[in-house]
């Protein structure tokens, strides 16, 4: 199907009204299969032919081949995705979102301020890569997993884009990719990031929504936090230190400590970033679904749920267990062992 632009019936429906239960591994809108690269590439194709009618698509179907061999472990030289909460249908969730955003600012702002097909396409492929720091190279012989990467992932991402845009003949956007990477995280302050055209500033506005309203609104974020994104916080040295461990260095004691603490990340996301930084980027969304945000709706839920689970400490509420896609059918198993290798070294380090 494509999508005209005077279409209403085409574009994205809202979840509202789907008759089902929303699936573990489809979007917001429980029509698109987000752990499936295919499925995300045709909607990311309907979706430019919405925003920039009659732009190839050439450039996106490549990378969204690399992205698929890449993230499967079928690359020489690294190895497939290994973490739990930052799998592949994390960042093809992503990459979906990424798309919307651009296509419905594309549709609200003024002539001077638009994307353009090219810079909408950077986008996306900025959205593919945004987590391909994750993924072990050959040549990281100390590490066991990705989540070890998590202070640095986006530094490597980067190093990763600077050779691969130009592959995609894109690589005079490399200096661009050196800054608009970095709103996905927290290694640089935006203060420090130097964009000299504001579009792209405004770039990295979308993408650095996408990637959190994506992450807040899943069907499954409380157990994701609570079961995946734990381990990797252990792992990335996020949750205790490794060296001179004590209790008053742990910031998250458990999985449930993490959830503990969700709310308050959850608030001081959207005053800072999504509200403040981003300047309320999310709004864009909402031509595609009829004055509606499915994404922020669904965040809102969440929220609520978490509430009512942390008032009661009824955990057994939180009892979804959605499948994960990473390279390795094993990793799961993979990973608490070496959480517990982790807990083992930190605790009896002199």
């Amino acid at each position: 199907m494509v999508i005209a632009a005077d279409d209403r019936a085409s574009r994205p429906p809202s979840p509202v009204g789907l008759g089902g239960v929303r699936r573990s591994d489809f979007d917001i809108t429980n029509t698109v299969r987000v752990s499936s690269h295919t499925a995300v590439l045709q909607a990311v194709e309907q979706l430019f032919a919405l925003a920039w009618p009659g732009a190839s698509t050439a450039v996106v179907r490549r990378a969204f081949a690399q992205f698929d061999d890449m993230f499967s472990g079928r690359v020489p030289g690294y190895a497939g995705v290994d973490t739990l909460y930052h799998d592949r249908q994390h960042t093809l969730d992503v990459t979906l979102t990424m798309a919307r955003l651009c296509a419905g600012y594309e549709q609200q702002v003024e002539p001077l301020w638009k994307l353009g097909a090219e810079r909408g396409l950077v986008g996306v492929v900025f959205a593919l890569f945004h987590d391909v720091g994750y993924l072990r190279r050959s040549a990281d012989t100390a590490q066991r997993n990705g989540a070890e990467f998590t202070r640095t992932h986006i530094s490597r991402g980067i190093e990763f884009l600077q050779e691969f845009l130009p592959e995609l003949q894109l690589g005079h956007w490399n200096g661009i990719a050196s800054q608009v990477l970095h709103f996905t995280g927290y290694e640089k302050p935006f203060t420090d990031l130097v964009l000299e055209d504001a579009r792209d500033v405004r770039l990295g506005h979308l993408l650095g929504t996408a990637d959190m309203i994506t992450q807040m609104a899943d069907r499954c974020y409380l157990e994701k936090c609570r079961d995946r994104l734990y381990p990797e916080f252990v792992l990335g040295g996020m949750a205790l230190p490794l060296s001179n461990a004590s209790a008053q260095q742990v910031r998250y004691a458990s999985g449930l400590d993490l959830l503990r603490q969700t709310p308050q990340f959850v608030e001081e996301t959207r005053a800072k970033r999504l509200d403040g930084e981003f300047n309320r980027a999310y709004r864009y969304l909402e031509i595609l679904f009829d004055g509606s945000n499915p994404y922020i709706e669904s965040i809102e839920r969440n929220m609520v749920y978490l509430d009512q689970v942390l008032r009661s400490e009824s955990w057994r509420m939180l009892r979804r267990n959605p499948p994960l896609y990473a390279a390795d059918p094993n990793a799961l198993a993979d990973v608490r062992g070496l959480m517990l290798g982790y807990f083992k070294r930190a605790w009896l380090r002199d």
